[in-house]
């Protein structure tokens, strides 16, 4: 073999494969790991925020109605009957019958479904059908100085909470009319149909033990609140202590709690 034919066959000799060391490997998992851990939690944070932005809308449209009932009316939609099996977000026949969501008091403002569009921050929390009864959403409404007045007086025919008319509150814009709401139980979260004041108010100002609350921090750790003026903004949880739970809920446990000043009840009152 002379010297071209030697160069020829050292040209055409395969070269051997390398594979990958343990380390090159682990690399390349690693790496692919910390990938899909940012783009889950990216993901997770957007379809949050999407949530978010749909149970601020639900609020509005909540506000936008109960400010048209105020106007038809002459005063906000009422909580509630005297018997308590009517509502605003649904009613029953009676005691133990099924609660029917399309017959509460503001169902003929809220379009052609006449229930309450149901918060998809509180929907992934519930554990099936566990709420006391459906209907409200996962919104509840300031009841006690909206939907009613301190005090609870009904309308002697109607037996119906006399509710608030709007001319009467101060400054709308920051005073409560729904929030997101949720009430703790043993095991977890079922709907409330109403946002608790810090404190009851019977007639004679807010006084005695502290409630159990049901404003829910679900929108990354605020809650939504809808206010008389018909906006809605997020609002962080003031540092207080829950009321007791009758029912064995734990509130701090759940993120349950109040927002705003407390002095007179305060952004639920009215009043302030």
């Amino acid at each position: 073999m002379d010297f071209k034919e030697m160069k020829c066959a050292t040209l055409h000799k395969p070269i051997p494969a390398r594979g990958f060391t343990l380390v090159e490997v682990l690399v390349v998992v690693c790496i692919l790991v910390v990938l899909a851990v940012i783009s889950f939690s990216s993901g997770k944070a957007m379809l949050t925020r999407a949530r978010i932005i749909e149970s601020t809308s639900n609020l509005r449209s909540l506000a936008v109605a109960n400010v048209v009932y105020a106007s038809d009316s002459g005063a906000f939609c009422p909580a509630a009957d005297q018997f308590n099996n009517r509502r605003w977000h649904g009613a029953r026949s009676s005691n133990g019958s099924k609660f029917d969501p399309t017959l509460g008091f503001l169902s003929p403002y809220l379009g052609k479904s006449m229930q309450v569009t149901q918060c998809p921050l509180f929907h992934v929390m519930l554990d099936g059908s566990s709420s006391f009864e459906d209907g409200s959403g996962g919104y509840g409404y300031n009841a006690t100085y909206i939907g009613g007045r301190p005090g609870g007086e009904f309308d002697p025919k109607t037996k119906i909470l006399i509710s608030e008319k709007l001319s009467n509150i101060r400054n709308p814009s920051r005073t409560i009319m729904f929030t997101t709401a949720a009430y703790a139980r043993v095991g977890g979260l079922q709907e409330s149909a109403y946002c608790e004041p810090p404190y009851p108010d019977f007639g004679e100002g807010p006084a005695g033990q502290r409630l159990s609350p049901t404003v829910h921090f679900r929108a990354n750790g605020k809650a939504l609140v809808a206010w008389c003026d018909g906006s809605v903004t997020a609002e962080s949880k003031t540092e207080a202590s829950a009321g007791d739970n009758p029912h064995g809920g734990d509130a701090d446990q759940w993120n349950l709690g109040w927002c705003g000043p407390e002095a007179n009840n305060g952004w639920w009152n009215p009043k302030n």
